[in-house]
């Protein structure tokens, strides 16, 4: 099942970034997707196929 991913989205994955920080922002939407760490702002591309499968959960972004 595809997700619908949107820009400034929050996303929770299941696993920690190394600086300990859980929540991510999207900042990139396309084949690949770009997220920030809320907690340090190191920025990662990811197959969408990749997050889909790290994803716990995702808050939409408030318009």
């Amino acid at each position: 099942m595809v997700r619908e991913l949107n820009l400034n989205d929050a996303v929770r994955l299941k696993k920690p970034h190394p600086c300990g920080g859980y929540e991510w922002e999207i900042v990139r939407v396309g084949a690949d997707i770009g997220i920030r760490c809320l907690s340090c702002a190191r920025r990662v591309l990811l197959s969408r196929s990749e997050l889909e499968r790290r994803l716990k959960a995702v808050q939409p972004a408030d318009v």
